[in-house]
């Protein structure tokens, strides 16, 4: 099957979040906002989140076994729970984690702490949850990696995942500057830092601010455009295997 013509763009924002109690088995308060699922969409996402814990709040160490996950922090200061081991994590600190990896976070700030999640099946998961054969699982000597992507720019996934994520990187545009999304063959996010502008998709135009999200499914297109003030983005890309553009996973509908 061709990719779809005219998919939709996904449009969300941090407002709104739910609160929810012992996450990860940790106890204690976490803010949490779904952003996208894979129920709109045809790669293999799990979900885009948003994230916050107050002074003090932890949300739990926990094994990956079947999922492939991003935390990037976007404000506060904390430590990255990885493997057992403590570690700094700031504004821009970007943790990848593999399956088999441990990982959790505490805030040790006096604000709160806020992050970006984005969640993938690895791929023998993804594989079950569509009745196919179960692909052996890829073996990697590295299952998680840490990582300052404000001084990076962008970071290959590749060394740590198995899946089909492609680009992880913070992109800015000058004041008045534009760019062009399309999903073809490949989904992507788009997390919004600071400054504003605007994207139009499908004949609609959505104010682009501070914690605004912009997920594009296959088949869609995106321009986007920066303000006077320029805009500063996160922006991540995952292929979508062309067995997959047939249907999409069923969603899981559970936060991380």
């Amino acid at each position: 099957m061709s990719d779809v013509t005219e998919a939709a763009a996904l449009v969300a924002d941090v407002s709104g979040a739910a609160d929810i109690h012992g996450v990860h088995g940790a106890a204690g308060l976490t803010h949490w906002k779904c952003l996208a699922t894979r129920r709109d969409l045809r790669g293999d996402w799990e979900a885009v989140e948003w994230a916050s814990i107050p002074p003090g709040g932890v949300s739990g160490e926990h094994r990956h076994t079947r999922t492939e996950e991003i935390y990037f922090i976007l404000s506060g200061r904390g430590e990255f729970l990885l493997n057992g081991t403590a570690h700094p994590a700031r504004p821009g600190s970007l943790l990848l984690t593999g399956t088999g990896a441990v990982h959790g976070l505490r805030n040790t700030g006096e604000g709160h702490l806020d992050w970006l999640v984005i969640e993938m099946l690895a791929p023998p998961t993804a594989d079950a949850l569509r009745g196919d054969t179960p692909r052996a699982a890829e073996e990697k000597h590295v299952n998680a990696e840490l990582h300052d992507l404000r001084a990076e720019g962008s970071v290959d996934p590749g060394r740590v995942f198995t899946g089909p994520l492609r680009t992880v990187e913070i992109d800015a545009l000058e004041p008045s500057a534009t760019r062009t999304l399309a999903s073809r063959g490949a989904e992507h996010t788009v997390f919004v830092l600071s400054g504003s502008g605007w994207a139009a998709s499908g004949g609609t135009t959505v104010e682009l601010t501070p914690g605004t999200a912009l997920t594009l499914p296959l088949g869609a297109g995106a321009e986007i455009a920066a303000n006077h003030d320029g805009m500063e983005f996160f922006h991540a890309e995952l292929a979508v295997p062309a067995r997959t553009t047939a249907g999409a996973v069923p969603a899981a509908g559970e936060a991380r």
